[in-house]
């Protein structure tokens, strides 16, 4: 760390960061717990503790000595980027912090929490009335924090700068619109040609969660996930991939029985994001620079190995031995069904299942949704039909249960609202690297020997080491010479699609 912080007012900052940064790590591993191994009937206490530890961090972050320490600091010349990155990232997040009322806080923390249980009940019964009330709350507090938070154009912006520093409404009215035109199109044509099967009959096909599971671990091990040493690999009702430290960093999966790429291309996702995680340099260990630089760069990391690597004829290929060996109802397909099995296209009613061309169409539905949630427009009362109608108008298809409509997602329940934005700048910069990678580094003959050191190496050196020392847009001109834009997107689709 000595190397990177030589200032003695940084040093002092992060020293004091430590206190702030234990109670996160703390309250991640709470988290993991909640997800995994946690009783049922623990969700009450739990949701207390983790409010009163959020309440204490919230406090530590905006104690008067900190806060001009890092005031002080601000104004310093001849700080390195790191250094610089430091002090942008905490004076962002004590912005943050000042603007949200301690009470409110503590009071969306509590009731997100009891709404992860709800939510979980509600989806499991297809009982949407369990879940309503909490989504109702939830809006009515996340619209105050955008108020608190500020705004200018629309409340939305204040929700998505959170998750993606700089953006807003104007940003993704400019992306999803143009783009779901464009995918509206490009599923018609790939309908019409039917090189892609809509269906596959091993989506049908059942398995026991034990063959799976030999079969995640084994593809895992091949493309460089250090289970055991610094990783694990746990089941949950929604996937998901936790930091709780550099050397400490856990995904999960599913096994639903059936359709065994569910499971397969969800643990390939999330090992994309705690790759990005994993390799981010051990010198900014403990600092607020050991995280990702934000949610789009990251979703970018695990669908550049969902799909670009995943779904792509080279890796069923390579992996196809190993799909033979432990699932017996692969035997009767050969590597090419199964790479169009991998492929399917079709409009569909998941999210977390559907296809490249249709994902982002899922996208475009609930930023709609979720501008007009905070511009109170609608109720959650609303949402069920009004889901139902934009699922017909955008992807082509209709819910018939809650369950697979408007309570599909964990994310609301979790108040993460302004997040989803976040998996389509994803998919944006998945194609953007794909780009470099085959042209720096011949991307499609590495994945055909397995060779995924390379690849690991580039990522590293181009994007994971450096955490948050520099905002998003400015890492993605500095390491791709490019911003987020939707061509190269749209290009990997129509080559891999109708080219």
């Amino acid at each position: 760390m000595a190397m990177y912080f030589q200032n003695e007012i940084v040093k002092e900052i992060i020293e004091k960061y430590r206190q702030i940064w234990s109670i996160g790590h703390a309250l991640s591993l709470m988290s993991w717990d909640s997800e995994t191994y946690m009783p049922k009937a623990g969700v009450e206490e739990r949701a207390v503790a983790r409010a009163e530890l959020s309440l204490l961090a919230q406090q530590l972050i905006l104690k008067p000595e900190f806060v001009q320490l890092v005031d002080r600091a601000s104004g310093l010349e001849g700080l390195n980027d790191y250094e610089k990155g430091i002090v942008r990232v905490l004076q962002r997040e004590i912005r943050i912090m000042k603007a949200i009322p301690p009470s409110l806080l503590a009071e969306l923390e509590k009731t997100t929490q009891e709404a992860m249980h709800a939510w979980r009940m509600a989806k499991e019964s297809n009982d949407y009335e369990k879940f309503k009330p909490y989504l109702d709350k939830i809006i009515k507090l996340t619209r105050e924090k955008a108020d608190y938070l500020g705004w200018k154009e629309h409340p939305y912006d204040a929700l998505l700068d959170l998750y993606e520093e700089g953006l807003t409404t104007r940003d993704v009215d400019r992306i999803l619109e143009p783009l779901a035109k464009e995918l509206k199109a490009l599923l018609s044509s790939v309908m019409y040609e039917g090189r892609f099967p809509q269906r596959h009959p091993l989506e049908d096909e059942r398995y026991e969660r034990d063959w799976m599971e030999r079969v995640n671990l084994e593809v895992l091990k091949i493309i460089g996930f250090p289970i055991g040493e610094r990783s694990r690999l746990d089941v949950s009702a929604h996937p998901f991939t936790i930091s709780i430290g550099l050397d400490d960093v856990r995904i999960t999966t599913r096994y639903e029985g059936f359709d065994f790429k569910r499971s397969l291309l969800s643990t390939i996702h999330e090992f994309g994001h705690a790759l990005y995680e994993l390799q981010i340099d051990p010198g900014l260990k403990y600092t607020p620079l050991a995280e990702g630089a934000s949610l789009g760069v990251h979703e970018g990391q695990s669908r550049f190995w969902e799909n670009v690597i995943g779904r792509s004829r080279e890796f069923v290929e390579l992996i196809y031995p190993i799909l033979r060996k432990n699932l017996p109802l692969v035997s009767r397909f050969t590597s090419e069904e199964v790479y169009l099995y991998f492929n399917t296209v079709r409009p569909s009613l998941i999210r977390t299942e559907a296809d490249e061309v249709t994902y982002n169409l899922h996208i475009a539905l609930r930023a709609r949704l979720e501008k007009l949630m905070i511009e109170g427009s609608v109720k959650a009362g609303d949402l069920p039909e009004l889901w139902n109608n934009l699922m017909e108008e955008l992807v082509g298809v209709k819910p018939k249960t809650y369950s697979e409509g408007v309570l599909q997602d964990i994310h609301w329940s979790m108040g993460s609202i302004g997040y989803f934005p976040t998996y389509t700048l994803g998919n944006i910069v998945a194609a953007q690297l794909r780009y470099h990678i085959e042209r720096e580094l011949k991307l499609s003959e590495k994945i055909s020997r397995g060779e995924f050191e390379s690849i690991r190496e580039w990522l590293k050196n181009r994007i994971h080491r450096y955490g948050r020392t520099y905002p998003p847009k400015e890492l993605l001109r500095m390491s791709l010479r490019e911003e987020y834009s939707v061509e190269p997107l749209v290009k990997y689709l129509k080559e891999k699609y109708l080219g």
